[in-house]
């Protein structure tokens, strides 16, 4: 448990850089368990046998640089301009091209461009435009955040929520999604995942990084959640939540 006081801890989570999607700062200060499937060790095996490739929102580009060698087309896109810039410089060298791209369809690539398209993470995810994307038996291979993910910490701050808001990314509502595009379902599978955080700083880091968790979060906004959070953390032990995700392999019929 820290024996630093609340104001130190908050004071040095506003200051850190949330850029980019590398996630160490938070090394002894929360942990999270790993799906048993390893996506991107997976990821590397499926670029590794690919001629044209494109990840969607790459982030910081940490997890593709990560995977291994890049098939000879290699492209990525990103809508946050710090991650563009730094995927750019990470991504470049190892021979793929970022995209700066908002996020909404059209993707800026034409009819059958690539034989497989990937993510990790995608807060949206347009169906038809990878089912366009991609060439006839090409595949689509990703990881998603599923329902209700880290609800432990997102409805401390914001209350309860609806049912169709916990349902919101579920596997079997992508999945028919997928279908309806025009893709078929090869491979689909689902895990609950313990995470834990172990100081206040810890928590704050996470929602000024992962911003869609807590829409608007400020520590100013939520000081007094925050400090009982804080309290509760000292008093009990670290905050445990469960991230949900789930591995999904789509192909477009040839």
């Amino acid at each position: 448990m820290t024996t630093r006081s609340f104001d130190d801890l908050v004071a040095e989570a506003e200051s850190v850089s949330v850029a980019g999607w590398d996630f160490s700062w938070l090394d002894g200060r929360a942990t999270e368990q790993r799906p048993s499937w390893g996506y991107q060790r997976s990821l590397g095996a499926r670029l590794a046998g690919a001629t044209a490739a494109l990840d969607i929102q790459t982030g910081g580009g940490e997890v593709l640089a990560g995977a291994g060698p890049l098939p000879p087309v290699m492209a990525a896109t990103e809508s946050w301009p710090p991650n563009v810039a730094k995927a750019t410089a990470l991504l470049h060298p190892l021979g793929a091209v970022v995209v700066a791209d908002p996020d909404e369809p059209p993707l800026p690539f034409a009819d059958g461009a690539f034989d497989l398209v990937t993510s990790r993470h995608p807060a949206t995810v347009w169906w038809s435009e990878i089912a366009r994307v991609l060439r006839p038996g090409g595949t689509y291979f990703a990881q998603h955040v599923g329902p209700a993910s880290v609800f432990e910490l997102v409805e401390y701050f914001l209350g309860p929520q609806p049912g169709e808001v916990r349902r919101k990314r579920h596997p079997d509502d992508e999945s028919r999604d997928a279908e309806a595009a025009g893709l078929e379902i090869a491979e689909l599978h689902s895990e609950s995942l313990r995470m834990e955080f172990f100081d206040i700083g810890a928590v704050i880091y996470f929602l000024r990084k992962v911003i869609w968790m807590v829409p608007g979060f400020t520590v100013d906004g939520h000081r007094d959640r925050l400090r009982e959070l804080d309290a509760k953390i000292r008093a009990e032990g670290p905050f445990v939540a469960h991230s949900t995700r789930f591995l999904i392999e789509a192909r477009k019929p040839a």
